[in-house]
């Protein structure tokens, strides 16, 4: 004989789905249609609202946390044949504005360009208003431009579009709110010393509050320096440092991004060509050429230099008083302020 299908009884615990309770049954719907976790969230405040809140929407707003205007949102799109409802709605416009420049204009306007590669869009303009007797905006003839990468040399403007984008997604200084403790903000920066037909770079970095500096000579401009540089710093202030502020050199990019990502370090750079974006570390440099580099302490030699700036920048910490710190040093000025990094003489040496 056939095996009988089971019929559903709650004595044994397998209720049928039109026994189940509203709530059972929108929760069990919501698994099977495999809805989104934010829709789930959703439902379970139709749910609280249906049964446990009475139907009292301010309650099950201070229960859930969220605003009245959003719960009435979500309770009118609500469906309970279509849980679906709940999931979240694409926001993009369903008509887009299209692109109005028509096959004749785009024939004239590769035809003047080709004719005047370096011309710019406004001098094409005016030269298409007295050709054609017609006026037309000057979006119409960039946008033909780049369709057809109408440009004298497309690998450097290529590379150019590249840069523009880069410096685009830079967080710039003046987006951040400084705050006036120390470790807060960490100025950085590079002087180049020409010396005997060779190079030499000294990175700096300077806490911008409390004053606490360091600085070390490489052989080479490159972001791994930068990246071994900021690494000592940031054992230097024991960890401890929030965000950095830099320019827009080449060593401060490629590893030198990735390592103050790892390090949870929040970058921004200063604007191009603007050297009052950075005058704390600026002051800095200009300290350090005039106490120890026109002293007669420079050696070409990075581990003889190195070994002699460690001791000055010992000084500079811990001994030099500084008038922008009531003559305080910058170690006496950051161990009795609160929030203190903690940082030792042992280390500096090291």
């Amino acid at each position: 004989m056939p095996r009988s299908k089971r019929v559903g009884n709650p004595i044994f615990g397998f209720a049928p789905i039109h026994l189940l309770s509203k709530e059972e049954r929108w929760r069990k719907q919501a698994k099977l249609l495999k809805l989104s976790k934010t829709a789930c969230t959703r439902l379970e405040w139709i749910i609280f609202y249906e049964t446990r809140a009475e139907r009292n929407a301010s309650l099950t707003c201070r229960h859930f946390g969220i605003a009245p205007k959003t719960f009435y949102k979500w309770f009118h799109r609500f469906d309970e044949k279509n849980l679906r409802t709940l999931e979240s709605q694409s926001t993009a416009p369903k008509r887009t504005r299209q692109r109005e420049v028509t096959r004749t204009e785009e024939s004239r306007i590769v035809a003047l360009r080709k004719d005047h590669m370096v011309w710019g869009k406004m001098k094409l303009q005016r030269l298409y208003r007295d050709i054609y007797h017609e006026k037309i905006s000057s979006w119409k003839i960039q946008y033909t431009i780049a369709k057809y990468k109408l440009y004298p040399n497309p690998v450097k403007n290529e590379k150019l579009k590249q840069k523009r984008k880069r410096n685009q997604a830079k967080k710039r200084i003046t987006e951040l709110k400084k705050q006036p403790f120390p470790g807060f903000l960490i100025a950085l920066d590079a002087m180049v010393i020409y010396w005997n037909n060779q190079k030499r770079y000294i990175l700096t970095a300077i806490d911008t509050f409390g004053k606490i500096a360091f600085a070390r000579m490489y052989t080479t401009k490159s972001s791994r320096s930068a990246t071994d540089f900021l690494c000592r710093m940031f054992y230097l202030l024991d960890y401890s440092f929030l965000n950095a502020l830099n320019d827009n050199g080449s060593e401060f990019h490629k590893h030198f991004i990735v390592a103050c990502k790892q390090l949870g370090i929040e970058q921004y750079w200063s604007r191009v060509k603007t050297p009052t974006d950075n005058p704390v570390d600026e002051r800095f440099n200009g300290t350090l050429r005039r106490e120890f580099l026109q002293q007669g302490n420079f050696h070409l030699d990075p581990a003889v230099f190195n070994r002699n700036l460690t001791e000055w920048l010992v000084e500079y910490n811990f001994v030099r008083p500084h008038q922008t710190l009531g003559y305080e040093t910058p170690w006496e000025f950051t161990s009795r302020h609160p929030q203190v990094l903690p940082m030792y003489s042992s280390r500096t040496r090291g």
